[in-house]
Formats: C-alpha cells, sequence, structure tokens
C-alpha cells in the first residue's frame, strides 16, 4: 500500500509520538464489530483491494514490492489478519498499526504516471484506507441489509476509529460523510484509473497458483485439482470484485456492467444472505470474531451477577 506526493503535505506520515495513548479500537458491539468477523465480509475483500491499487501509487508500489502474485494466498491471510486485529485486537490493534507502518516505510518509486511515492505520503496512504468505507456501504446492502442513516454515520466513525490505528491524522481523512462523498468523487475523476494490477485483478483468466496452506493431505488434493477448480473460482472473484466496487467506482475504471450482471449478482447475494445467517457461529464467524464475541458474553454474564437486583424482586 503506497502513496503519491501531495502537495499539501510533502513529508511522509510518521509514527505518533510515545508520549500519546494508542488510539482504542472500534466499540465492541458497533457495526464494524459485526461486520469484519463475519464470513461475508471476505467478499468484500477482493473490490476494496481493487480500488485502492486503482490509486497510480499504490497500483505501482503493489505491483513491484507486493507478493500478490508469488504468494496471493498468504499475503491474503496476514492482510485478512491484519484487518481482525484493528477491530478484534484490542492493545494488540496499536501495535499492528505501528507494525504496517515500520513495513512500509521503504517503499518508495515511481507511479504509473512519472511521479515519485513513497509508501506513507499521507494523502494516499489515507486513500488505501477510505476506500473501504464505501466499499462496506454498497456490498452491506446486498450480502446483509441497507445500512440506516445512523449506522453509515456509525460505520463511518468507526472506520476513522480504525485509521487512526494506523496512524492516520485526523487532517488527512474526511471528517464527516457529508465531507467525504466529494472526496471520494474527485478522487475518482482525478486520480483513479485501471492500472496494470487493477486489470490484472479483474482478469477472469488470470493464473493463480494453488493455494500452499493447511494440511499436507489437504494440499496435495488441491494441487491435483486446480486446473478444475481455478478457472470458474478466478471468473467468480472477478465478476465479485466488478459487482461489489459502488457504480461510481466501476464508471471511474470503464468497467462494463450489465443489467444481467446485476441480476446475477443479486440471486447470488440473496441465498448468501438467507444462508450464512442460519450457519453455526463456529461456521459464520471468523475465529478471532468468535473468541471476541465469546469474550463479549463472558463479560456480559459478569456483570449481570455483580449487578444488584432490581427494586421489589
Amino acid at each position: 500500500m503506497t502513496t503519491t506526493p501531495e502537495a499539501s503535505s510533502p513529508h511522509p506520515a510518521t509514527p505518533r509520538a510515545d508520549r500519546h495513548p494508542d488510539p482504542e479500537p472500534p466499540p465492541s458491539g458497533g457495526v464494524l464489530w459485526s461486520l469484519v468477523g463475519d464470513i461475508r465480509s471476505l467478499l468484500m475483500l477482493p473490490a476494496a483491494l481493487t480500488l485502492q491499487v486503482a490509486h497510480p501509487a499504490v497500483g505501482a508500489g503493489v505491483d513491484t514490492h507486493s507478493v500478490f502474485r508469488t504468494d496471493p494466498w498468504g499475503r491474503g491471510e496476514r492482510s485478512l489478519r491484519s484487518l481482525q486485529l484493528w477491530v478484534y485486537g484490542g492493545a494488540e490493534a496499536a501495535r499492528e498499526g505501528r507494525r504496517l507502518r515500520v513495513l512500509h516505510r521503504a517503499i518508495q518509486g515511481t507511479d504509473t504516471r512519472g511521479r515519485r511515492y513513497h509508501a506513507l505520503r499521507p494523502g494516499t496512504y489515507a486513500w488505501v484506507h477510505a476506500t473501504g468505507f464505501p466499499v462496506q456501504e454498497h456490498a452491506f446492502r446486498y450480502l446483509f441489509r441497507p445500512l440506516t442513516g445512523a449506522q453509515q454515520r456509525a460505520l463511518y466513525a468507526e472506520w476513522l476509529q480504525v485509521g487512526r490505528i494506523l496512524g492516520i491524522h485526523d487532517r488527512d481523512m474526511p471528517r464527516t460523510i457529508e465531507e467525504f462523498r466529494p472526496y471520494f468523487h474527485r478522487m475518482l475523476a482525478e486520480e483513479i484509473e485501471a492500472t496494470p494490477v487493477v486489470r490484472e485483478l479483474l482478469d477472469p483468466g488470470a493464473r493463480v497458483p494453488p493455494p500452499d496452506r493447511g494440511p499436507r493431505a489437504l494440499r496435495l488434493a488441491l494441487r491435483a485439482l486446480w486446473p478444475v477448480l481455478s478457472p470458474p473460482l478466478v471468473r467468480g472473484r472477478a465478476f465479485l470484485t466488478a459487482g461489489l466496487m459502488p457504480p461510481e467506482a466501476r464508471a471511474a475504471l470503464g468497467l462494463d456492467w450489465t443489467d444481467a450482471q446485476e441480476r446475477r449478482l443479486r440471486r447470488f447475494c440473496r441465498i448468501v444472505r438467507l444462508t450464512v445467517p442460519a450457519l453455526p457461529e463456529r461456521l459464520r464467524y471468523l475465529p478471532m470474531a468468535r473468541e471476541a464475541r465469546r469474550q463479549a458474553r463472558d463479560e456480559a454474564r459478569q456483570e449481570a451477577r455483580r449487578s444488584p437486583p432490581a427494586p421489589g424482586r
């Protein structure tokens, strides 16, 4: 995740001074807390990643420095763990934010427009984070339910809180949804393009190596079946990446999206929306989210035991 020079922000972002307390993660029971650990959130990630690398500097940085081609499964696993830590990690959330800033300090180069970039330039470092909000907001209506106005505002406030964990200063992010909308449209109009990495992620014929994680027997089986499994999986990824991207972002990237594709997306998401809530918790939520939910229930029970009985009982 990389950034470009900004006229108003000429120096790379730096970690917060040690004298400042670590920012708190989003609240337990909030919109993000309920969303990020649900397995349906996995379907949103490719759209957010693609919108990130549509920025010329981010695309150039990922193209040059990322292992997404040679180790896509490992990179995805690490990214997912990082995202889970921001929301469910408690004190570890801030440590993860510091780790990511250290990781990106040395990443720099020239973007697709010939401009020098540094991975921690504030404006584009903020863009990488900002993309998560419109993708979540859009995809939520397909995979969960449309957010109410209050939920939209809560989601944005919580996403700003995650930004602080990542070391993004308040001045580098729009402070409200009303400020975010014109910012987002300006970025789509002036910065975003179909970079080589975007085209690669949206290519339904892209070649993806088989997973190299998990038990040896499973890895061998997947390797043997991969010539059959890979083509429909890659096509499905490309379809969902475009479909769960906000329409204005699709338009900015010059992506075609037909009525037939929209109907197909809605049918698929309706099945997901009806099926996933019926799953047991161990299948519906990712491990870190399951543990957070268990701890929240335990704390609620302990609090209930400590509370005095109501008068008259």
